[in-house]
């Protein structure tokens, strides 16, 4: 898939007469093809794929309907020439991934005037058509495959690295291109820590949180699911209860216009509500597509409406030093009347052991 239509209103609505992808993620945004050496350019009416001989013969391939695609001995020789025989000065730069010296010698280097295009074109990746969703559908599947398999795969024995292990072997021989990040798994007191890293020692009572996903197509999922080693207290189930509640009313809560702070709100307050206030410390959601992390979040402090087509995760998280945490994540798609979510794991409390 590619997104050429979308790009070319992001360059008629900045008055720019091209624009010049640098980052691999925009570049496969753009062309659908990963490569990691090169330039994409687009203009109103042409297109091309810069890249070298590694490339060039699967990107013509894949490629060459929408996109010409060149290897030329420089690329910068060839941008610099393209650019003067078209007449083109007014060129998009990707301000929020290429660093301040770079921006300033592809600048120097073409003889352009840069305009910034970092936030169109996070705007753009933010709002997922059909073959992304069902892209991301199809990784989230791989990941809930992957947590029936750990449920029946787990051992007292085992260590958190091996579970972590177990968890991106399962869904690369299912059919997964990686791993989506490094996968947390975190047992007995280190569950209280949001992005712990595994541990090469032997799974330990009470909590154990595991945070995962695949990617598929490029696209990425994103799924935590907390279980019980032993048997759960009181206390335990409490907390477990009262963050699969807060989970519940965010997602209630989310809708195309809806802003991004009540959604986060309808789940913090009620974690607040039950003598945990203060041990939420991140927002509720955020972002899902080529990359695990981006546009929009579903923050406290970043007031903006959703929109259909939004991928966002859910995931509240109650944390207490020292003792132990949960986190329970979904994810899914903002439609114009609530949330289609992908996630099909049970969030019932299970006990392990």
């Amino acid at each position: 898939m590619n997104h050429i239509k979308g790009l070319c209103t992001l360059l008629s609505s900045l008055d720019a007469e091209a624009l010049l992808l640098t980052s691999e993620i925009s570049q496969r945004y753009a062309t659908g093809f990963p490569f990691s050496d090169g330039f994409v350019v687009i203009t109103e009416g042409e297109s091309w794929l810069v890249t070298d001989f590694r490339y060039q013969e699967e990107a013509t391939r894949r490629c060459r309907d929408a996109f010409t695609v060149v290897a030329p001995p420089s690329q910068s020789e060839f941008l610099r020439e393209l650019f003067s025989e078209k007449g083109i000065s007014r060129v998009g730069l990707e301000d929020k991934t290429l660093s301040h010296a770079n921006y300033q010698t592809l600048t120097d280097l073409l003889g352009i005037t840069p305009i910034p295009i970092g936030e169109g074109i996070e705007a753009l990746r933010a709002v997922k058509d059909s073959g992304e969703i069902a892209a991301v559908r199809r990784a989230q599947a791989l990941t809930d495959a992957a947590f029936s398999h750990i449920l029946s795969a787990l051992t007292p024995k085992m260590t958190e690295v091996e579970v972590a292990l177990e968890l991106e072997f399962f869904m690369r021989r299912a059919g997964a291109d990686g791993i989506a990040f490094p996968t947390i798994a975190v047992s007995g007191t280190s569950s209280s820590l949001p992005h712990g890293v595994p541990a090469r020692t032997p799974l330990s009572r009470g909590f154990l949180t595991m945070d995962f996903g695949a990617v598929v197509d490029g696209y990425a999922s994103d799924m935590t699911r907390t279980v019980v080693l032993g048997k759960a207290t009181a206390e335990m189930k409490r907390l477990y209860a009262t963050v699969l509640e807060a989970q519940r009313r965010g997602m209630e809560a989310i809708a195309a216009g809806v802003d991004a702070t009540l959604v986060d709100g309808a789940a913090r307050s009620h974690i607040d509500a039950e003598g945990y206030r203060g041990l939420f410390g991140h927002s509720f959601g955020h972002g899902v597509g080529l990359e695990v992390h981006e546009a929009p979040r579903l923050s406290s402090r970043v007031r903006s409406p959703l929109v259909a087509g939004n991928v966002v995760t859910a995931e509240p998280g109650i944390y207490q030093p020292g003792i132990g945490g949960c986190r329970i994540e979904n994810m899914g798609v903002v439609t114009e009347n609530g949330f289609d979510v992908f996630t099909a794991s049970t969030t019932e409390l299970i006990e392990l052991f």
